[in-house]
């Protein structure tokens, strides 16, 4: 599977000279309702977990570089577009009720960036999507490196491991904060609660679980059994719509045998129509109809085979709720 990470890196220092007589001590002003502190994340270079660390913010920041496009999006819901001077990872399905603001930023490539582009633009804060924060070519810099750069850094909850999609009120809570924009983050919170809500109460009905397993693959002619474990905010979505994971217990790679022989009640595809050259979702279903080697499984006899864009299962953004209601209309129209 082709995984890519983002990382970012830029620091400056001024020196200035002057004799003892003309040394000063300068507090800098402290903007209104500042400072400010949210707990947030860090990880080590080539560790696997993540570990809490605070960030402290004496006035809101002014430039903010998104690593993905999900993390722009929200920040455009907040009100923010002014503060985001660029975004990596410009792909997948957009939400169209900021498609157009969204299409006016700084867009710094279709693919995950590195850490020379990142730190082109100059920024005062690197957020988004955790996996991205690290020291590889596609990476934006690890937290601490960033940190001691001067840099300021909000890794999104929903993206690190014990991540759900409740995280995202998490996330927009602190945002809230950090930008000083506490009702405009109140209001979003409170419709995308409001949707949950609705999907809730549509799916009452539904008692049992469905067990479902994930192909990822771009192309139709190979198969690759992605077992998500840790994923958390990855399977917790898709409880959502009473699907849940058969194999997110497994540590190791899950052969198509073993798949075969689980037999799952559902599969779900990637659609990566959105991306350049990309595969659509029907063509991906129609590829796995076809497959010879998965026909005795019942998700293929019975046609429950479903594409889901792929920054609404690894965006780790409130863009999942379209994806999952999207995902809700298909497997249970009655509803």
């Amino acid at each position: 599977m082709k995984k890519a990470l983002i990382l970012s890196l830029l620091g400056f220092t001024m020196l200035t000279a002057c004799s003892p007589k003309e040394q000063k001590t300068v507090e800098t002003p402290k903007s209104e309702g500042y400072p400010i502190t949210i707990q947030n994340f860090s990880k080590a270079e080539g560790a696997e977990s993540w570990q809490k660390k605070d960030q402290t913010f004496d006035k809101a920041p002014e430039r903010v570089l998104a690593n993905t496009q999900p993390a722009a999006e929200l920040l455009l819901h907040l009100g923010l577009k002014d503060k985001i001077v660029g975004v990596g990872a410009v792909f997948g399905e957009p939400d169209k009720s900021v498609e157009k603001e969204f299409n006016e930023l700084n867009h710094l490539s279709t693919d995950y960036i590195g850490k020379e582009v990142a730190l082109s633009v100059d920024p005062d804060l690197v957020y988004g999507r955790g996996g991205l924060f690290d020291n590889q070519d596609w990476g934006v810099g690890t937290v601490d490196t960033l940190n001691d750069m001067g840099i300021k850094t909000f890794v999104l909850n929903s993206s690190v491991t014990n991540g759900t999609f409740d995280s995202i009120y998490d996330d927009i809570d602190n945002l809230g904060k950090v930008f000083n924009v506490t009702n405009k983050a109140d209001e979003f919170k409170s419709e995308l609660k409001e949707r949950q809500a609705t999907l809730d109460k549509k799916l009452t009905k539904i008692k049992d679980d469905q067990t479902f397993a994930y192909l990822h693959t771009t192309d139709p002619a190979e198969l690759y059994v992605y077992p998500a474990h840790n994923e958390t905010f990855f399977n917790d979505i898709f409880k959502m719509v009473k699907l849940d994971n058969v194999f997110k217990e497994e540590k190791g790679e899950v052969s198509v045998e073993k798949l075969i022989e689980t037999d799952p009640d559902v599969l779900i595809v990637a659609d990566w129509q959105t991306m350049k050259g990309g595969i659509s979702g029907e063509k991906m279903i129609d590829s796995v109809l076809k497959n010879k080697k998965l026909s005795s499984m019942k998700a293929v006899k019975n046609k429950q085979i479903y594409a889901v864009d792929y920054n609404y299962m690894f965006g780790y953004g409130y863009q999942s709720l379209e994806g999952i209601e999207k995902l809700a209309d298909q497997m249970y129209p009655e509803k």
